[in-house]
């Protein structure tokens, strides 16, 4: 990928790590990764009804330098947008980067 591309400054965080009584997670997300620069693009977009309340989600393309210790637990985010990791995709190959497959957080 051409690194003039990633011409945006997202943050990746990774979850509490706290939990509560029941064991659920407690606290704020983490900054894992600040200030990594990242090609974003929206590839979907849909609105749906959902239990009479309307629903939407987008899906994007977060392409990074490549690394090898994101997973599908943490999140990304741009600005006041926030991104759940759904599928890494690292090029094995080349090196070159990792795609993040994300769903948009509403």
């Amino acid at each position: 990928m051409d690194l003039r591309k990633r011409n945006r400054q997202v943050t990746i965080k990774a979850p509490p790590t706290a939990q509560d009584a029941l064991g659920q997670p407690t606290g704020d997300w983490s900054i894992f990764a600040p200030g990594i620069w990242a090609n974003v693009q929206f590839l979907s977009g849909t609105e749906t009804i959902k239990g009479g309340a309307e629903s939407s989600t987008a899906k994007a393309s977060i392409n990074i330098r490549y690394r090898t210790d994101i997973t599908t637990a943490m999140r990304v985010e741009l600005g006041s947008t926030v991104f759940q990791i759904k599928a890494v995709l690292p090029d094995e190959q080349g090196k070159d980067g990792v795609n993040l497959v994300c769903e948009v957080i509403t």
